[in-house]
């Protein structure tokens, strides 16, 4: 019986090509659109998910400005894990660590460039349950100058040899060696912690490169804590404690603990160890996938149901001959398995065949492995239901036809079932507008970040920086610098160059708290949080900043002046209103008086999605990242690619033993906004995918509609009515369930999208007209789906649709 019934289901889905390929395709995009999603929904909610995880927090602050409590950073202090442990006895250990970037290597003569490492206490390993392929974890990071390398670093400098007791050379700070011991056991890539190296944390107090007065204090806070609490300690109680906990020296500032779980997708503060994904992000992305797929199941039930009223004479047959309800209902659940089967196996075989592109896209390297398949496992659960479910209710609206009512061409549809494929055609078109107003919202915030004015002009500017290898830092001479600005600015292609410590769209962390500030009226402030950095005057013609009031300070012969210039955010700060005023008076900080020589107007240091900050920028020297501004005739390709080339050349005159980089400052700020553009492009091929997929279930509703109509149809035709009053009455309730759905929509992509753009300190307006253009897209979409099929359905000859009568 089984045999036979497989046989008919062959057949039949063989004889009925566009019904198979219809259903095929879409269960298919559906499958394999939600999986490749949920690989990497999964992949991001993986992230710092290691054996004790749960237990492990990260420390970071609040500062309270203006009597509210405003997020910090995620950095904390020296001495906050010491503290806390010693205070706290539901912390069993902690770990800092220091970031140390740009750093070069030297191994035998061979340099080794790009590094991220960071200084590290010797818990590092038990904390974050990381082990070595080589050394041992108990004292790899105990001795200063001791130096842990990734395993991919590792095998670049060395080889396949073993490495410990080997010494590689930092030239930063002295020329220093560091003895390595230990090789991390593989790159994590999932954890917000990754480093090239690690350096024992007892370097820091003796290696130059971290040589500062307040280094033991609660001034300066750029390491990144985490504690590991005991598994039974009471978080919320704990983190109350801490909160309230004032130690001696910090004033108007507070520390929380977040998970380091939630590190990831939920924390999006500044000075974050590396660019975060967003949980709104990849919860919308999450409701793409079950949209795609529910998509798919009402696309078949509509289609499946579409074409039982063709098939009501031979269910009426088989019936007359024998055929028993539960035989019928096999029949077509063996007729609807052999279909999913087949869309199954063509989904998995496009995953496997789009994933390369896919993780190109996302810049990932996920794999449909044993382990993401366990992950997916509760997924594939909810498909095998949505399948079970899409499939039995085709098999019972079959089942039910009453044989002579059938045979007699008498069979009409139930209210129940009409109302239950309205309803489904309602749900794809809100899951349509919804899908197509998030798409807009998307778009139009991403160029909003990109067209906001930045408030400095960083087109055709380019940042360069590098390492002298033969001498110490230190003793590369401010002359040095003189001579190769005085060089670079001999090229034909640059108009101007300028020295400074930063520039817009660079992480620089010189964060300032708790430093008392005395403003010109003489009142005494502790409560501020500012950032400042060093640069030579013509810094702002460079970069293109306007003043608001005052002017740049002046170039001294020393390289050094008390003169200042902060931003109008720092201004306000100060309660002053009046900008020409502050022009020439005296602030105290850092145990000195400085004048302001001029306000900068606000412009954005660290992009759109964190607010403008407090800023003082101040004259001094050595100053070693140089900002070229080239001219704009050197926008085209060749002429830029000659410009780099000359640029190098000079740079390799003045220091010819030594590292070279440059970067364009328009691309690496708009860089900041690569995940935001990921998530724009991804929302963009799915919605387009589950349109598709929505759009073929609307034609299996016309298709079944006209089936219905089609007596109705032809009386009218022969009453004289036209084509297009017939297109009106096929398409008039089309019309109808698109506004419905648009009615429901909106409140719902209204509320989504908001929540989305919560994750942005700058975003654009929910604009009526986005919700107007999802509609009617969606309207155009609808009537160019049913037209076609109404079309036909107004063409066809009358006398076809009444000859039985």
């Amino acid at each position: 019986m089984y045999k036979l019934f497989l046989k008919i289901a062959t057949r039949y889905l063989l004889k009925n090509k566009l019904y198979s390929f219809i259903n095929i395709f879409g269960l298919a995009i559906g499958v394999a659109s939600f999986i490749l999603i949920m690989l990497y929904v999964n992949y991001e909610r993986s992230f710092d998910t290691f054996e004790g995880s749960e237990n492990v927090h990260r420390v970071y602050m609040d500062y309270l400005e203006g009597g509210k409590w405003v997020p910090g950073d995620a950095n904390a202090y020296i001495v906050t894990g010491p503290t806390l442990k010693e205070k706290f006895p539901e912390i069993e250990d902690f770990v800092r660590l220091r970031r140390v970037k740009g750093l070069v290597l030297l191994h035998d003569n061979t340099v080794f460039d790009e590094n991220t490492g960071a200084l590290a206490d010797p818990s590092y390993f038990k904390i974050f349950d990381r082990n070595l392929q080589e050394g041992d974890i108990r004292t790899a990071l105990e001795e200063p100058y001791s130096i842990v390398l990734s395993a991919s670093l590792a095998a670049k400098i060395f080889g396949a040899a073993n490495p410990i007791g080997e010494t590689v050379k930092i030239p930063e700070g002295g020329n220093i060696n560091f003895k390595v011991t230990g090789v991390l056991n593989g790159d994590v890539p999932n954890s917000h912690i990754n480093n090239d190296f690690l350096v024992s944390f007892k370097t820091f107090y003796t290696w130059p490169v971290f040589e500062r007065d307040w280094k033991y204090t609660w001034n300066q806070n750029e390491y990144f804590t985490y504690l590991k609490l005991d598994k039974n300690a009471n978080v919320a109680s704990l983190n109350k404690k801490i909160m309230a906990f004032e130690p001696e020296g910090l004033i108007n500032e507070r520390h929380h603990l977040e998970p380091i779980e939630d590190i990831h997708l939920n924390s999006n503060k500044p000075y974050e160890a590396e660019a975060n994904g967003s949980a709104n992000s990849v919860r919308l992305l999450a409701i793409i996938a079950f949209i795609t797929i529910l998509l798919s199941w009402m696309n078949y039930v509509n289609l499946s149901t579409s074409k039982s009223m063709e098939r009501a004479k031979e269910i009426g047959v088989r019936k007359v001959v024998g055929a028993r309800r539960p035989q019928l209902i096999l029949q077509s659940l063996i007729e609807s398995g052999l279909l999913n089967g087949i869309a199954i196996v063509l989904a998995i075989g496009a995953v496997f065949v789009f994933l390369p592109a896919f993780n190109r896209f996302v810049g990932l390297e996920l794999e449909l492995n044993s382990t993401q398949i366990k992950r997916l496992l509760p997924y594939f659960g909810f498909m095998l239901i949505g399948v079970t479910v899409s499939a039995f209710y085709p098999a019972f609206v079959l089942s039910k036809y009453k044989p002579v009512t059938v045979l007699k061409g008498k069979l009409q549809d139930s209210t129940k079932g009409l109302n239950l494929r309205r309803g489904l055609i309602i749900g794809q078109f809100l899951a349509t507008i919804t899908l197509l107003t998030g798409a807009f919202m998307a778009n139009k915030q991403i160029r909003f970040l990109q067209n906001r004015p930045l408030g400095a002009e960083l087109e055709n500017l380019v940042s360069l920086n590098g390492q002298v290898l033969n001498r110490e830092r230190d003793s590369v001479l401010s002359s040095d610098y003189s001579t190769l600005v005085g060089e670079l600015k001999k090229s034909p292609y640059v108009t101007d160059v300028a020295l400074s410590s930063t520039y817009p769209g660079d992480d620089f962390s010189n964060l300032n708290s708790n430093i008392g500030m005395i403003f010109p009226n003489g009142k005494t402030d502790d409560k501020r949080v500012w950032y400042n950095y060093v640069a030579e005057p013509n810094y702002f013609d460079v970069t293109g900043m306007e003043f608001a009031a005052g002017e740049p300070f002046t170039q001294t012969a020393n390289g050094f002046s008390n003169k200042i210039v902060i931003n109008e955010k720092m201004a306000r700060f100060m309660e002053v209103s009046d900008l020409e005023g502050l022009i020439g008076k005296t602030i105290k900080f850092f145990n000195d008086e400085w004048i302001v020589a001029g306000i900068v107007k606000d412009y954005h240091h660290f992009g759109l999605k964190s607010p403008i900050d407090p800023l003082i920028i101040m004259h001094n020297k050595p100053l070693r990242n140089i900002l070229v501004k080239l001219d704009k005739r050197s926008a085209t390709m060749s002429n830029t690619t000659k410009a780099l080339e000359q640029l190098s050349e000079t740079w390799h005159q003045v220091f010819p033993e030594s590292t070279y980089k440059y970067i364009f400052l328009d691309q690496n700020f708009e860089a900041q906004y690569k995940e935001d553009k990921k998530f724009a492009l991804a929302f963009q091929i799915f919605t387009i995918l589950a349109i598709l997929i929505a759009s073929m279930g609307l034609f299996g509703l016309t298709s079944y509609t006209c089936i219905q109509r089609r007596k109705e149809i032809g009386i009218r035709k022969v009453n004289g009515a036209s084509i297009g009053q017939i297109l009106k009455l096929l398409n008039q309730d089309f019309v109808k369930w698109v506004g419905l759905a648009f009615l429901i929509a909106v409140p719902i992509s209204w509320f989504a999208m908001n929540k989305w753009l919560e994750g942005f300190a700058y975003r654009t307006s929910m604009s009526w007209w986005i919700f107007a253009l999802a509609g009617i897209t969606a309207l155009a979409i609808a009537l160019l789906t049913v037209s076609w099929q109404s079309f036909r359905a107004a063409t066809n000859n009358p006398v076809e649709a009444l000859r039985d009568e």
